[in-house]
C-alpha cells in the first residue's frame, strides 16, 4: 500500500505549515501529499482547484514529492475523516490558528475533526521543521489508555533518529503512584525493544498534567507531543474531551501535537508502512 499523508487546507500561515511537515515526512517515509480544501457550495470548486492546483504545482518542482489535490464539497467534521479513509490515508496533518483563530479550520470544537477520523493527527501552528521530530515528549499518566500511543510514536522516533522523552506525573498517592509506575515501566520495556533513545522524566512539580507538560516540553524545545485522544474519558493531556483540549493543541510554544485515537491500538495498526 501506498503511504499517504493528508493535508487539510484553508490556504492560511497555518496550512502552509502543515504542509511543510507533510513534505518533510513525505521524503523521510517515501510517501505522497493529498491536500484537501472543503468548500460549502458546489461553485466553489473551481477556484478551490485552481489554488490547490498552484500550490501542488509549487510543492512538487520545489521538493520532488507527489502532490494531488482534493476538492470537495461538504463539512470538515465529517469529510476530513471521510476523505482520510476513501485515499487509504495513513497521516492526517492539520494546522490550528491558535485558540482564538482556531474555528478558521476546524470550528470551535476541534476534537470533532479528530474523532471522526480512524487516523492519527498531527496539529500543527506556526512552527515548521526542517529535517523532522528530533525530540519527543510521550506524557504518561495512571490510565490504561496512556500506551496506545506508543506505535505511532515509535513509528516516527525510528524514521528520525529520534529521542523520546518520558514525561511522568509526580503522585502522592500510592494507588496513583503505582500506576503510573507500571505505565512507565511498560513504556520503558517498549523503547528498549524498538532500540529508540529515551529518557524518563518524573515531573517535580504538581498541578494541572496538561501545562506541566508543554512547560516540560518548551524547556527542552521538543519538535513533537503524544497524546492519546479519547473523549469519553476523563484527564488530559491523554484525553482531549476535558476542558483542556485546547491548551494541549493550542499550546503556547506551538509545538506540534500527535494526537492518536484508542482504536490505533496494535502494532500492525500504526501509521506510515507499519
Amino acid at each position: 500500500m501506498k503511504n499517504v499523508i493528508l493535508v487539510p487546507t484553508d490556504f492560511t500561515k497555518v496550512a502552509d505549515c502543515a504542509l511543510n511537515h507533510a513534505i518533510v515526512l513525505a521524503k523521510k517515509l517515501g510517501a505522497e501529499i493529498n491536500l484537501l480544501h472543503i468548500v460549502a457550495k458546489q461553485n466553489a470548486i473551481d477556484a478551490a482547484k485552481e489554488k490547490l492546483n498552484k500550490i501542488a504545482e509549487d510543492t512538487r518542482a520545489k521538493h520532488d514529492v507527489t502532490v494531488n489535490i482534493i476538492a470537495r464539497v461538504g463539512n470538515i467534521f465529517d469529510d476530513i475523516g471521510d476523505v482520510a479513509a476513501e485515499i487509504g490515508a495513513k497521516l492526517i496533518i492539520m494546522g490550528t490558528h491558535g485558540v482564538r483563530g482556531i474555528q478558521h479550520l476546524t470550528g470551535s470544537n476541534a476534537i470533532k475533526v479528530i474523532t471522526n477520523s480512524n487516523v492519527p493527527f498531527i496539529v500543527v501552528q506556526e512552527k515548521s521543521i526542517s529535517d523532522g521530530y528530533e525530540k519527543i515528549v510521550l506524557p504518561m499518566d495512571m490510565s490504561k489508555e496512556t500506551k496506545q500511543k506508543l506505535d505511532s510514536t515509535a513509528y516516527l522516533a525510528k524514521y528520525f533518529g529520534s529521542k523520546v522523552y518520558v514525561f511522568a506525573p509526580k503522585e502522592d498517592d500510592e494507588f496513583l503512584s503505582n500506576a503510573v509506575k507500571r505505565n512507565v515501566a511498560f513504556t520503558e520495556r517498549f523503547l528498549k525493544e524498538q532500540n529508540i533513545p529515551y529518557e524518563i522524566v518524573i515531573s517535580e512539580d504538581k498541578g494541572n498534567f496538561t501545562k506541566l507538560t508543554i512547560r516540560y516540553a518548551a524547556s527542552i524545545n521538543a519538535d513533537l507531543i503524544a497524546i492519546v485522544n479519547d473523549p469519553d474519558a476523563a484527564g488530559v493531556p491523554d484525553f482531549l474531551g476535558s476542558s483542556d483540549e485546547q491548551h494541549i493543541l493550542t499550546n503556547d510554544p506551538q509545538i506540534p501535537v500527535l494526537c492518536v485515537n484508542p482504536i490505533q491500538v496494535t502494532v500492525s495498526g500504526g501509521i506510515l508502512g507499519s
